[in-house]
């Protein structure tokens, strides 16, 4: 059977991971001088003491050649390969992997023109397609033919990490803290942008922002929704789940805690939906 195998920016629970046989491989993380393996010896509350002590974010590097070369030769005996990467146009890490994976013929690199469990979505029906006897040129296929269908969107709390990552500037910043603006973040076309813009408490907010994803994106599959999320308090992770609930029953509905790649972006209580916006056959 096909190996499926992806970054650490997937964000996908360790049950997910061993129930769909997902091999994971963790980004390099510094904070300040100090090395950190992302979801494995590093979490967001760390990343969090880490930014309120200093003031800076953490720095994040890409997957180098040498890492993907190592893991691929361990399943150089498998049936196939399949490797999905965070989006090319955020990271060089998808290009690492696809020169690792010149030098063995059963790999086959996905760039998933996503971050967070946008890409973990993406790994999880890779997986399916692998389970029901698909090679992984099939799989690459039908993966990348599906990827512009992949709703990931998140609302966020403050803009203090987004004004450190110079994605607003200060009058943004000083607007949206005395206004109580909480913008939402969409992946669209392989980048990360602001998407509209909430105002109020996180309560009302979340209700908001769900509401307008599943007006926007109103194809969701049932298959699978995730709700992905940076440390958010329960009442409000349980909040999105109860809204989603009365807009749209999915089979399964499944909670992940955000790795280095969200929470070094957005902060602390920043909260998704992540979900496929087509009726496609998950098994075909």
């Amino acid at each position: 059977m096909v190996k499926v195998i992806c970054d650490s920016s997937c964000d996908l629970s360790k049950e997910l991971l061993e129930e769909y046989n997902i091999e994971v491989m963790p980004f390099p993380v510094m904070l300040g001088e100090k090395e950190y393996r992302d979801g494995v010896d590093l979490t967001p509350e760390m990343i969090f003491d880490f930014v309120e002590k200093t003031g800076v974010l953490p720095k994040t590097a890409a997957i180098n050649e040498f890492e993907f070369a190592k893991v691929f030769e361990k399943y150089k005996q498998e049936d196939g390969v399949v490797c999905l990467t965070i989006s090319s146009k955020i990271s060089t890490t998808y290009a690492n992997a696809v020169k690792a994976a010149q030098d063995f013929d059963n790999v086959q690199v996905i760039d998933s023109y996503s971050l967070s469990s946008g890409v973990g979505i993406q790994a999880i029906y890779a997986s399916i397609l692998a389970q029901n006897g698909f090679n992984e040129k099939e799989i690459k296929e039908k993966v990348e033919a599906r990827r512009d269908n992949v709703q990931i969107s998140f609302a966020t709390y403050k803009l203090n990490y987004l004004y450190k990552g110079g994605r607003c500037n200060s009058l943004q910043l000083l607007g949206a803290n005395v206004l109580k603006i909480r913008p939402s973040i969409i992946v669209k076309d392989g980048r990360m942008g602001m998407h509209k813009k909430y105002v109020g408490n996180m309560n009302k907010v979340c209700c908001k922002y769900v509401e307008d994803t599943f007006k926007e994106f109103d194809k969701p599959n049932k298959r699978l929704v995730l709700v992905t999320h940076s440390s958010a308090t329960k009442e409000i992770v349980d909040l999105v789940k109860d809204e989603v609930n009365k807009r749209f029953m999915a089979d399964r509905l499944c909670e992940t805690v955000a790795g280095a790649t969200v929470t070094s972006h957005c902060g602390e209580n920043t909260i998704g939906v992540i979900y496929y916006n087509d009726d496609l056959d998950w098994d075909k």
